[in-house]
């Protein structure tokens, strides 16, 4: 089969964070290698799209949605989720409160997202602004990090990426794990005859010959 008969995979990637972390930006980051010093807060949400090639040349459109972090647009779950193939959970190294909240905002997602198999759903971790002064950053990041991770009960033990959305590092590695870990999962619910995204196209009304979507800022 030639490369060009191959069927493209579309994955849609939720990133999810506190407000502030850098969640915008790792996308713009990543999608057009750019950086902006200005703060904008995300207004509902917002995706980009970028098409890679991961494991055996296999090349994979991945629809990344930048959600807002702040509460009152948090009943908007339910329809930016829906048809999710793997979340980015995000923090800030300098904001201990928004470590914290990472296993809130994977229970939210989990609860809002109504996915078939939670316990295998393809999650990373990303503690962004690493490229910040040492004294500024959580004392004793790595130990609570470990913690965190470490901490059965608390679900989150998944892969770990220190990124500096500013500066570039660690952003395409991130990013073209999370999609080798969903393509994986995608693989084998195909195996066992699970095809969880057969809603997916329903979630909600989307172009995506656009290179953004006009339900964010």
């Amino acid at each position: 089969m030639s490369s060009s008969s191959r069927k493209k995979t579309l994955l849609k990637v939720i990133i999810l964070g506190d407000s502030g972390v850098g969640k915008t930006s790792l996308m713009q980051q990543f999608v057009n290698s750019k950086f902006s010093h200005q703060y904008k807060a995300t207004i509902g949400a917002d995706f980009l799209t970028k098409e890679i090639t991961v494991d055996n040349n296999k090349s994979v459109t991945l629809q990344i949605w930048d959600t807002a972090g702040q509460e009152r647009f948090q009943s908007l779950g339910v329809a930016f989720y829906r048809g999710a193939d793997c979340c980015v959970l995000c923090f800030d190294v300098t904001n201990e409160k928004s470590l914290n909240n990472l296993t809130s905002w994977k229970d939210e997602f989990l609860v809002q997202s109504n996915v078939s198999n939670p316990q295998d759903f393809p999650f990373i971790i990303i503690g962004n602004k690493i490229d910040v002064d040492d004294s500024k950053k959580i004392p004793s990041l790595s130990k609570k990090l470990n913690n965190i991770t470490n901490n059965q009960m608390g679900g989150l033990n998944y892969p770990v990426f220190e990124t500096s959305a500013k500066d570039g590092v660690n952003v395409e590695a991130a990013f073209e794990v999370i999609a080798k870990m969903a393509l994986q999962q995608e693989e084998l619910n195909a195996s066992n005859g699970n095809d969880v995204n057969d809603d997916y196209n329903d979630a909600i009304n989307i172009h995506l010959d656009s290179e953004a979507s006009a339900c964010g800022c």
